[in-house]
């Protein structure tokens, strides 16, 4: 069964983002994103799935959504980005989806982990 996880690294700072608030949604054959998952990040920086408990991972376009301003506010930084958007395709549900999201006040960089 596939799963979605993501790792959130400061690079500013040369450590796991804690707290990081995360959403996760799918993008429906009605033209809009529905909700399917929301979280945080632990203390490695971790969210080890984002899918609900018992939900299956299918094909389609996900979108996770990264409330960096939280995070930042959180550790007294000034944030350029509010947030940070990133939206995959999910082409086979059998695999396993890693988006890693390398962050600094002003700047991200993302890839297809494993």
């Amino acid at each position: 069964m596939g799963a979605i996880t993501t790792h959130v690294l400061d690079i500013s700072r040369g450590r796991p983002a804690s707290g990081v608030p995360i959403l996760l949604e799918i993008f429906s054959d009605k033209n809009e994103w529905n909700e399917l998952g929301r979280g945080a990040t632990d203390a490695d920086g971790r969210l080890k799935n984002l899918l609900p408990s018992g939900d299956a991972l299918r094909p389609g376009t996900y979108r996770i959504t990264f409330d960096t301003k939280t995070y930042f506010d959180a550790q007294g930084t000034e944030g350029f980005y509010p947030q940070v958007t990133i939206v995959f395709v999910v082409r086979d549900a059998a695999q396993h989806y890693h988006v890693p999201l390398l962050l600094s006040p002003y700047g991200f960089s993302t890839y297809r982990g494993s």
